[in-house]
């Protein structure tokens, strides 16, 4: 789906759920009594209501805070949210203090010798079948 029609459906639920209309003019007035610096126009309200544009970060942290919603769950959604705790949890299960030394020795290391290390565990990895979620490929 399209990240401006994702955005505009978390919008107009928060509202809803705050208990507003998901209407433009509802949110160019609530949004400019939070906001310090120059107003929205009812277009731009609009733009965000209708998977036309999603507003700037500080924008976007004035909307979280006046619907009581975290800035990155409004702009990207709960699926990304539980993706990177997900993956932070499995780091820090499984991740003891033997690995840990491991790592911090590691992370001294020059970094060519960084790189001989990273292509053998990739390897040993791939051999064992871990799929790559490298970012080289």
């Amino acid at each position: 789906m399209n990240e401006k029609i994702e955005f505009t459906e978390r919008l107009r639920a928060a509202m809803l759920e705050a208990g507003y209309v998901a209407s433009p003019s509802v949110l160019e007035h609530e949004f400019n009594l939070r906001w310090p610096g120059k107003s929205i126009s009812n277009q731009a309200a609009w733009g965000w209501l209708n998977n036309r544009s999603i507003p700037m970060q500080d924008k976007m942290k004035v909307l979280a805070e006046w619907l009581k919603v975290e800035p990155d769950v409004l702009r990207f959604g709960d699926a990304v949210r539980l993706s990177v705790q997900q993956h932070k949890k499995r780091w820090d299960e499984g991740v003891g203090y033997v690995e840990r030394e491991t790592f911090d020795a590691f992370l001294q290391l020059p970094a060519a010798q960084r790189k001989i290390i990273r292509e053998v565990i990739l390897t040993f990895a791939k051999a064992n079948g871990v799929p790559d979620t490298s970012a080289k490929k």
